[in-house]
């Protein structure tokens, strides 16, 4: 009995390294969303000189995320040329804001995924459009850059979990500049 060809296995195989990276099992370690859990608005919004905060690598990761969902659909107009498209509008978050940023990174891990299973494995050794690079190469780069980043906010909240147990440091985390609805406020 001849093995059943598996259509697009090799994009099948980066989903799963994608997703092991991301939800878990891993052969690395801690995945992004592990590294994730019970993070509280503090910590996502500590500061430690010239270094990014949680709230806004996480910002980050969902940014190229999207960026390689529009380049795998057609897009080459769409860039992140600016901070706040890359790192997003603000380092500080509230809880709403901080469970809006961790939607919108696992929905933007969804839609990639999902537009992923409309390739073909023909797909990966195009060019990507405005680039020098293949899409084989920008897949395995959102993988590579989740491990980064992981890495990074695990160091992130040890060091905010003991700045903030020894500090008096009150700050109000219930309101934060990432939803401006331009009327001037602070909600």
């Amino acid at each position: 009995m001849a093995e059943k060809i598996i259509e697009n296995q090799l994009t099948q195989r980066i989903k799963g390294l994608m997703n092991a990276g991301f939800h878990g099992g891993a052969w690395h370690g801690p995945s992004v969303l592990e590294s994730l859990k019970n993070l509280t608005p503090k910590e996502a919004s500590f500061k430690a000189p010239g270094i990014h905060t949680i709230a806004e690598l996480i910002y980050h990761i969902t940014s190229w995320r999207i960026f390689t969902l529009k380049r795998l659909q057609g897009d080459s107009e769409y860039q992140i040329d600016t901070d706040k498209k890359n790192f997003g509008p603000t380092d500080k978050v509230d809880q709403f804001e901080l469970e809006t940023l961790l939607m919108e990174l696992s929905l933007s891990h969804d839609e990639l995924l999902k537009e992923m299973d409309n390739q073909k494995d023909g797909m990966l050794d195009t060019i990507v459009p405005g680039s020098e690079y293949t899409y084989y190469t920008l897949l395995h780069g959102i993988i590579q850059h989740d491990i980064y980043h992981t890495g990074q906010i695990i160091l992130l909240k040890k060091l905010a979990a003991n700045k903030l147990a020894f500090s008096d440091d009150d700050d109000d985390f219930s309101s934060s500049r990432y939803f401006d609805d331009g009327l001037g406020d602070a909600y």
